[in-house]
C-alpha cells in the first residue's frame, strides 16, 4: 500500500494525543479525583486515613509542576526528569549501546523483548532522549487502559492503543490491519518512531522469543506485489534488547507460571495490571542495559525468516547479568563460558561472592512451590545464548 493512500481519520480513536490537545487533557487529569486518588495510594497505601489528603496535595502538585506544559515534548521533558529519578533510586545505573550508529534521519521500528509493563518502553525513551534522538510512539494494550486517567497519561506519552480484548475473528482481523496501517502510517508518513513488544504479553519465563504472527500483523499493510524483503526495508525494523539484573515482579511471574501448569488458567486479580506496573517501576532491578540492534537489511522472504532474525539480535545483544549466570549453574551445574555485564567481560564465577549471596537470599523469599520457576526464568537468557552460539 502506498503511504498516501493511508487516511489518518481512521486513527483518530487510538493516536495519542496531538500537540494541540494537551492543554485540555492536563486540566481534565488534575480535575480528576479518581486520578489523585489513584496516586494517593499508590504514595500512602498503608495510611487510608490521609488518602484525601494526600490526594489533595496530588492535585495541587500537578497543577504547578504542569503549569508551563503546552505540547507532547513538553510533558516528556518533566516524565523524563522523573525517569531519572526512577533511574537513580531504584537501578545500580542504566548502560545503552547500539544508539549512535543508529540513522537520525528517518524512523525506525523498534520490535522489543518484553520483561516489564512501563519500564521496557520508558527506560527506552529515555536511552533515545539522552543521546539526543526523537522518542518513539508506543504499543500498548487496550486491557492497561480502562481508567480515563491512565488512557490521558500513556496518550500525552505518545502511547497508541493495541485493541487485545476478546472479539469475533472479523473484528481481531479488523484491529490487526488497522494497526498495521497506523505503524506504517507512522513510519513513512510521519517519520515517527514505533516501538512495540516482540509478542503479546511479558517473556516470564525468561525466554525472549518473536511471534511471526506480530512479524504477519506488519505486512497486513503490504502490496501484493511487494516483496517481503523490501516492505521490511520501508519500516527500518530495529531489534531492542532491554535487561534487568533483578525483575521486581520476579516471584510474581514464577507464582503465574506455576498456577497456569498446574491449574490450566491463571486469573488475574483486578487491577493486577496496574500492581504490577507500579511494583516494576519502584522495584529495584539492579544493573539495566538496553541494547539497540541494527536495521533489518537482509533478505527475509517470510515472516518467519524475520521473526528469527529479530531474535537473533535482540538474544544476541542482550547483556547478560551475574544473575542469569548464576541462576544457570544452579539449575544446569555448570558454569556458562559466556561474557557478562556491560562492557562484556568474561565471567569468573570466583569473583562474585556477593551476587552469589544476594541470587541466594532472593530467592529463599520467594514461595518455595514456585521457586524453581523464578530461578528457571534468571537463567533462560543464558540458555537462549547458547542456543545461539
Amino acid at each position: 500500500m502506498r503511504a498516501s493512500e493511508l487516511d489518518p481519520s481512521q486513527f483518530e480513536d487510538m493516536r495519542p494525543y496531538r500537540d494541540d490537545e494537551v492543554r485540555e487533557v492536563i486540566k481534565r487529569l488534575i480535575a480528576d479525583p479518581e486520578m489523585s486518588h489513584a496516586a494517593a495510594h499508590f504514595l500512602v497505601p498503608k495510611l487510608a486515613q490521609l488518602e484525601d489528603t494526600v490526594a489533595w496535595m496530588v492535585r495541587q502538585f500537578l497543577r504547578f509542576e504542569l503549569r508551563n506544559v503546552h505540547n507532547v515534548r513538553d510533558f516528556q521533558e518533566i516524565v523524563g526528569k522523573y525517569m531519572e529519578k526512577v533511574i537513580r533510586r531504584t537501578t545500580s545505573g542504566l548502560s545503552i549501546s547500539g544508539l549512535d550508529t543508529l540513522p537520525r534521519d528517518r524512523a525506525c521500528l523498534f520490535v522489543s523483548n518484553h520483561r516489564d509493563i512501563a519500564m521496557d518502553p520508558a527506560l527506552m525513551i529515555q536511552a533515545m532522549f539522552r543521546e539526543g534522538h526523537e522518542t518513539s510512539r508506543i504499543a500498548i494494550g487496550d486491557n492497561l487502559l480502562s481508567k480515563q486517567f491512565a488512557s490521558d497519561l500513556m496518550k500525552l506519552n505518545k502511547c497508541f492503543t493495541v485493541v487485545r480484548s476478546s472479539g469475533s475473528r472479523r473484528e481481531k482481523l479488523q484491529a490487526a490491519t488497522k494497526l498495521s496501517n497506523y505503524i506504517y502510517h507512522s513510519i513513512v508518513n510521519d517519520n515517527e518512531h514505533v516501538w512495540i513488544a516482540q509478542r503479546s504479553g511479558r517473556a516470564k519465563d525468561g525466554m525472549d522469543r518473536t511471534n511471526p504472527a506480530l512479524c504477519a500483523m506488519f505486512a497486513m499493510t503490504k502490496d501484493r506485489d511487494t516483496p517481503f524483503a523490501d516492505f521490511w526495508r520501508k519500516l527500518h525494523i530495529v531489534p531492542v534488547s532491554i535487561s534487568y539484573e533483578w525483575d521486581p515482579c520476579d516471584a510474581q511471574k514464577a507464582k503465574e507460571i506455576y498456577v497456569t501448569e498446574h491449574k490450566d488458567e491463571y486469573k488475574k486479580g483486578k487491577n493486577e495490571d496496574l500492581a504490577s506496573i507500579g511494583k516494576g517501576i519502584i522495584g529495584h532491578k539492579g544493573r539495566v542495559h538496553a541494547a539497540f540492534g541494527t536495521p533489518i537489511e537482509g533478505d527475509f522472504n517470510d515472516v518467519n525468516s524475520l521473526a528469527e532474525e529479530i531474535d537473533r539480535q535482540v538474544i544476541g545483544n542482550y547483556s547478560l547479568h551475574p544473575s542469569n549466570m548464576i541462576a544457570y549453574e544452579v539449575v544446569y551445574g555448570e558454569t556458562p563460558q559466556l561474557p557478562v555485564g556491560f562492557p562484556a567481560r568474561p565471567w569468573d564465577p570466583t569473583a562474585y561472592k556477593e551476587e552469589r549471596e544476594k541470587f541466594e537470599a532472593r530467592m529463599a523469599h520467594v514461595d518455595e512451590r514456585w521457586r524453581d520457576k523464578a530461578i528457571q526464568a534468571y537463567a533462560n537468557p543464558v540458555v537462549s545464548r547458547l542456543a545461539y552460539e
